[in-house]
């Protein structure tokens, strides 16, 4: 068998460069196949039986379903559990209608998912159920692991909630003068 040296000339390897470089974690992998370490774990996988080569039928189109410009459809499989639907479905599609590179893209895409929330807590009162909004935003666990992040939550918020206030009054007192 023959290495390289650090100056690139060949050379043949004896045990004793064997037991030098042993420790160094990938020696060996230039070996020939019955010296390698792994080699008993090298195998080829087994086939798999009775697959198919033929392309699987593809998923019925039951709802719209968004897919980048780029392609030329949808995928043979994708999800249905939440059709595009109210303002947040039309801007979703406006979304779709650009490129994925645009930058318009994706902040309308953002832009959706924060009005499907509010769509979200409209259809809730609607039904006539309240929405644990401190449940869902996981305030019990943000207290119990994690007091002070919480804390400083709450007093950020409060301050941006304080300085609103503040120039709303201040710019209502100007109007009524």
């Amino acid at each position: 068998m023959e290495t390289r040296d650090h100056s690139g000339q060949h050379r043949r390897a004896n045990s004793l460069d064997e037991k030098d470089y042993a420790h160094i974690p990938g020696w060996g992998v230039d070996l020939e196949r019955e010296n390698r370490p792994a080699y008993p774990m090298e195998r080829t996988p087994p086939r798999l039986e009775g697959v198919s080569s033929e392309r699987p039928q593809d998923q019925p189109l039951n709802v719209e379903v968004f897919h980048s410009i780029e392609r030329p459809g949808v995928t043979p499989v994708f999800g249905t559990s939440t059709p595009p639907s109210g303002l947040s479905g039309k801007l979703r599609g406006l979304a779709y209608k650009l490129s994925e590179n645009d930058i318009r893209h994706w902040l309308m895409l953002m832009m959706a998912d924060r009005v499907n929330v509010v769509e979200g807590l409209g259809q809730d009162l609607g039904q006539g159920r309240v929405p644990n909004i401190f449940a869902e935003m996981g305030i019990r666990a943000e207290w119990q692991h994690n007091k002070a992040g919480l804390v400083r939550k709450v007093a950020v918020t409060m301050a941006v909630v304080g300085v609103a206030c503040y120039l709303l009054k201040r710019r209502n007192a100007r109007l009524t003068r």
